[in-house]
């Protein structure tokens, strides 16, 4: 083919007008296709375009908007001398609020429809929860359900499933843990918000029966997201090499939309470049100016005004507990034997007994703290497959117990502690409050009990308290653990939370120079380890110095 298609033709003439609405990597994108369908010899198939547009009215969307048709041209109806998609991946990467799922819900009923020759072509709708999944199917069967009377001519559906009875395609959603993936045989893919995945495992599985149907496709719709280092990164990686550096594109079109830099956030022109769509969505832009009036007047609490709506890359809000060189630098041998008999406090983070529990036993001399952690990992736990962390291995070397069972028994804690308490001189034992009916009635049997004083029950204020002592720790390298990995990965999921006055008292105001620790995620990345360690620090000030133990026993490392 020696001449732009109609698709790409009436979206470039656009960018020809107001070019400054088009970010840098739009203006490459128009490269490479001007290119491909000037140079290459291409397949183009109009008549299959045309009625894939009037599909969109049949959806409500009337003819959409023009970087819609022109995805569906360039992804749906081009065509390699191999007879293959010459784009058969694409990721489409556009600010909130510019009808990504309604694309996907015009592609997928595209290519179920009989108007694509490919039999039994399957289309899979995959996404982190079954309410994104479902929302790109639903509304395909409310239209048909709209028309029923006609529609019921070519397509039969229920609420799982829309099926072309001509061709035996089926349209369905998929949540990330749904059970069936792996019998998948797709003729596309669609994944959707694919910037909350931390990891590939998940994609490769939705797109593992791709191939096994002519024609198969990969469609990624998505927002900017808060995830770092994810699938989400790699794809605008390569897709930063595509266009920018000369790499090959792999059968990838790469619509990246976005604003180029953060200082572009103020002039409103700019919201263009994120957001395709703006332009014949005037209730969209009065909704943006408002969003951006509220990030001008509290930017560190309203990030997904640049993080979401104009797919800029924003850093949680959130501060690391230690810096990871520091936490590294715990990973110094413990002096077993001479911590025989020694006093020590124990504590015990015990957030679920379906998930994880920790016990800490903590000794100091001085400014230096020593830790003898263990954890415990439930293998029946729902959140399992989220673990990005080898813990299996961890478990062969000694540092964690798996438990095949549906809980975590508390009497395991309990024995865990006894055990410890036949080798050092444990003087007390504290334990979130939140979690203290777990465990009371275990612990008292092996000796621990708030009536016999020497079980504590942590508290908000407790930590609020120890917190500046555990930061210190941290910048004077005064901790020592030994090599225990699954305690300096908790470690590192840790962050801190300012504390609200709130807690202790009836102000309601933020006091920055109090911290509680949080999570930097809530479901992969576990802080049971550390916050063990925490509860048994609250109360480190009743413990008596170690007896004939001291810098001068053993190498320290010089700071």
């Amino acid at each position: 083919m020696n001449q732009l298609p109609v698709w790409a033709a009436e979206y470039f003439q656009r960018m020809d007008l107001m070019p400054w609405r088009f970010c840098k990597e739009q203006h490459a994108l128009r490269k490479q296709v001007e290119k491909a369908y000037l140079t290459e010899d291409l397949t183009v198939y109009e008549e299959r375009y045309a009625a894939y547009v009037k599909m969109g009215g049949f959806l409500g969307y009337g003819d959409g908007y023009d970087w819609e048709r022109f995805l569906i041209g360039c992804f749906l109806c081009t065509y390699n001398p191999k007879g293959l998609p010459r784009w058969r991946r694409t990721i489409v990467y556009l600010g909130r609020g510019a009808g990504k799922d309604g694309c996907i819900s015009w592609m997928s009923l595209c290519l179920i429809s009989p108007y694509n020759p490919v039999l039994r072509y399957d289309v899979d709708i995959g996404a982190f929860n079954e309410t994104q999944a479902l929302r790109p199917v639903e509304d395909v069967r409310d239209a048909l359900k709209s028309n029923e009377t006609k529609m019921r001519k070519f397509f039969k559906w229920t609420l799982e499933v829309i099926q072309c009875k001509k061709t035996g395609a089926k349209l369905r959603g998929w949540a990330n843990n749904s059970k069936g993936l792996d019998g998948l045989r797709s003729g596309a893919v669609f994944l959707d918000e694919v910037h909350q995945y931390e990891d590939n495992k998940t994609i490769e599985v939705f797109t593992s029966g791709l191939g096994k149907v002519d024609d198969g496709r990969l469609g990624i719709f998505t927002t900017e997201g808060y995830v770092q280092d994810g699938p989400l990164d790699e794809y605008l990686k390569k897709a930063r090499a595509c266009l920018f550096d000369g790499e090959p594109d792999d059968g990838w079109l790469y619509f990246i939309c976005k604003l180029d830099k953060e200082d572009e956030v103020h002039d409103e022109e700019n919201w263009h470049k994120a957001n395709p769509s703006l332009w014949k969505k005037p209730s969209l832009m009065e909704e943006l100016r408002s969003a951006y009036q509220d990030w001008k007047k509290a930017p560190g609490q309203n990030k997904d005004f640049l993080c979401k709506r104009m797919n800029l890359k924003q850093v949680q809000n959130s501060q690391p507990v230690a810096e990871w060189a520091d936490i590294e630098a715990t990973n110094v041998e413990l002096p077993m034997e001479s911590l025989e008999g020694q006093e020590c406090g124990i504590g015990i983070d015990f957030a679920k007994t379906t998930d994880w529990a920790a016990v800490n036993v903590h000794f100091r001399d001085g400014d230096v703290r020593y830790d003898i952690n263990h954890a415990w990992i439930c293998l029946q736990s729902d959140e399992l497959w989220r673990l990005k962390c080898p813990y299996r291995q961890w478990a062969e070397d000694g540092h964690i117990t798996l438990v095949d069972g549906p809980e975590i028994p508390p009497e395991t804690l309990a024995k865990y502690v006894s055990d410890m308490a036949r080798i050092y001189d444990v003087k007390y034992v504290a334990i979130d409050s939140y979690r203290y009916s777990l465990m009371s009635h275990e612990l008292e049997k092996v000796g621990f009990s708030t009536a016999g004083k020497n079980l504590y029950l942590t508290r908000p204020s407790d930590v609020i308290r120890v917190a500046p002592q555990i930061l210190r720790c941290f910048r004077n390298r005064y901790f020592m653990w030994g090599d225990v990995p699954h305690l300096r990965w908790a470690t590192n999921n840790a962050c801190l939370v300012p504390a609200k006055k709130s807690k202790l008292s009836e102000s309601g105001e933020l006091d920055m120079g109090n911290y509680l620790f949080g999570k930097q995620e809530h479901h992969a990345r576990k802080t049971d380890p550390f916050m063990a360690l925490v509860a048994s620090m609250t109360h480190e000030d009743e413990l008596a110095p170690l007896t004939s133990l001291g810098w001068d026993d053993f190498d320290v490392i010089a700071f």
